[in-house]
């Protein structure tokens, strides 16, 4: 999943999800906590590979990673009109207003608060130029 989109959460806290997303999220979505206070929406089975992932990981404080990353999820299904209810729980932990911004990660969405993802790009733009050599 690719791309950048500004949607806006209607009256009713619902998400228009990108027409570009819809199809991989058509067998059901699981939205979540992200890190750095952004919500990530992944396919059903996406979610279920990453669980397997932490459950049978190693690294210190899984308990609590998984507790936090399971806690507050939802799984939800794109209603026919391209919709997804954000609950209230979740709207708070992103802080999340009307104003938002939708990103294709890879094999997730993140949907981000505009103010909380502009200050994240400036506050990364250095990294992303320095690394960017190393990787490419």
């Amino acid at each position: 999943m690719l791309g950048t989109f500004t949607p806006k959460l209607d009256e009713k806290s619902r998400l228009i999800i990108p027409a570009r997303f819809r199809n991989q999220l058509k067998a059901g979505l699981v939205i979540t906590r992200g890190q750095e206070r952004c919500l990530y929406i992944l396919p059903s089975k996406q979610f279920a590979k990453m669980y397997r992932k932490i459950s049978t990981s190693s690294v210190p404080n899984k308990r609590a990673f998984s507790r936090l990353f399971t806690a507050d999820a939802i799984s939800d299904e794109v209603d026919k009109q391209g919709r997804v209810v954000v609950p209230e729980n979740l709207r708070e932990y992103a802080n999340l207003t009307r104003d938002l911004v939708v990103i294709g990660a890879g094999k997730r969405i993140e949907v981000w608060d505009t103010e909380a993802w502009e200050s994240y790009q400036k506050a990364n733009v250095d990294l992303y130029s320095n690394m960017s050599e190393e990787i490419f």
